[in-house]
């Protein structure tokens, strides 16, 4: 791990620091063929989009391993254990694994290293090529990957697809992946192959318009969310957060051009809806050339998942949310979700990371809150740090406000000053939420046993 963390890291680097340019398939390549490319003998399903990727990923190697196969899962960033970017059938490698996939990729990328800098291989570009022997090791039948940053220049975007898939498109990124929905749709585009099919959560017109015309140019099926796919609730009552509506998951039918399904969603909100309907429709499409999924499996499956940091409740008394949203798409979905949630004063915890729009963020969120406590992570050095987040939100948030100088402290005073009733929530980075969902835990494990957790 010493050796995989000394390499150049673009989650741990302010944006500004790095370009384009500084994204190489070439190296990627050459790093994978040096392996023997087990990225062609093993097909998948690759996922790009601003929003909702991660968990339209999870949600699909869910479901399609519930029919019996191997299936890969590649995604990132990790909360506490690099194996959690590479599971099998749900499964995180043993150490033992780890390490042996580890052991075959450093002695290329040692020889890469001696090729000049510009062939040295990033710490994504490593993690992804060990996934890749480890799946290899584990001969999985397909795997799901999730796409980094972007999509067209991405490490992940060297793979042989049955299906590709884009989310949605929202504003993050800009000053790498452009500055328009339409620029940011055509980096996201670029994970589109030929002949290969295609379907899309995108709606608004601009980018939409991007993906089509890109998946037609590669002579591609397309199949878009609110045309060839639809979801609608089910009226069917559901018994889980009978307290808390707005959080209850839905039981939703979904209509793919071939079957209707019922299923619950497995995490709370109508985006989640919509990547759970982009995840049926991928597994129909496999299906095409394989067994139907039995609809008992898909059932199963979904109940058994656990995605973190997804609007994730922690605690019931006062209500505790961690949610890892980042960007105005995602902010919107969860301030959407929390309408209809009843509580009494409703408490944001927040921090960002330096390349992301802190300004417009905090607009954001400031009419869905009664107050702020503001604070950086700690362990990124990504992270705006409070004096400059407190200066910004001068000017951006509209209500009153309090620092704290880490998620620790952050969590002691909103938990000093909440009252049963209360609902606190931390967000504003996938960073924070996941330090915040470490903090919460912990003092919940040292709670007494009968505390209203």
């Amino acid at each position: 791990m010493q050796f995989i963390n000394s390499r150049i890291n673009f989650e741990r680097i302010p944006s500004e620091q790095y370009d384009l340019l500084d994204f190489k398939l070439d190296r990627m390549r050459e790093l994978l063929s040096r392996l023997g490319n087990p990225q062609r003998a093993i097909p998948s399903i690759h996922i790009a989009g601003t929003k909702g990727k991660g968990s339209t990923a999870a949600m699909t190697a869910a479901i399609l391993s519930a029919a019996g196969p191997r299936v890969g899962l590649f995604t990132s960033p990790h909360l506490h254990s690099i194996g959690e970017r590479m599971t099998v059938n749900g499964q995180q490698p043993t150490e033992d694994e780890l390490y042996s996939a580890m052991e075959v990729v450093r002695p290329v990328v040692e020889e890469m290293d001696r090729l000049g800098p510009s062939m040295r291989p990033t710490f994504f570009e490593c993690i992804t090529a060990i996934a890749w022997t480890h799946f290899t090791s584990c001969h999985v039948n397909l795997v799901v990957l999730e796409a980094g940053l972007g999509g067209r220049l991405d490490a992940t975007n060297v793979c042989s697809p049955r299906a590709t898939v884009i989310t949605s498109i929202s504003h993050d990124h800009e000053r790498l992946l452009g500055d328009t929905l339409a620029k940011i749709a055509a980096e996201k585009a670029g994970i589109i192959k030929p002949g290969v099919p295609v379907i899309s959560g995108v709606t608004q017109a601009e980018p939409r318009d991007i993906i089509r015309g890109t998946a037609d140019e590669h002579d591609c099926l397309l199949y878009e969310l609110d045309r060839e796919i639809r979801w609608s609730l089910a009226d069917i009552p559901n018994s889980s957060f009978q307290d808390l509506p707005g959080l209850s998951p839905k039981i939703i039918d979904v209509q793919t051009p071939w079957r209707t399904h019922r299923v619950r969603v497995p995490l709370p909100g109508d985006h989640q809806a919509q990547n759970l309907s982009l995840a049926l429709t991928v597994c129909d499409v496999i299906a095409q050339k394989r067994v139907v999924i039995p609809h008992n499996a898909i059932i199963r499956r979904l109940a058994e998942l656990r995605c973190p940091l997804r609007i994730e409740v922690l605690a019931r008394s006062p209500l505790v949310i961690v949610d890892a949203a980042h960007n105005d798409g995602s902010v919107d979905c969860l301030i959407d979700t929390l309408k209809g949630v009843s509580s009494g004063e409703r408490v944001l915890v927040f921090a960002t990371s330096k390349d992301k729009d802190a300004a417009g963020l905090l607009n954001q969120l400031s009419d869905h809150f009664d107050r702020a406590i503001l604070t950086q992570f700690v362990g990124n050095p990504r992270s705006v740090p409070v004096p400059t987040l407190e200066a910004i939100a001068q000017d951006h948030l509209r209500i009153p406000f309090e620092v704290a100088a880490s998620p620790t402290a952050a969590w002691q005073l909103a938990r000093q000053r909440a009252k049963p009733v209360d609902l606190i929530c931390a967000t504003g980075s996938f960073f924070l939420a996941a330090e915040m969902r470490a903090v919460i835990r912990g003092a919940s494990s040292n709670r007494p046993p009968h505390s209203p957790v």
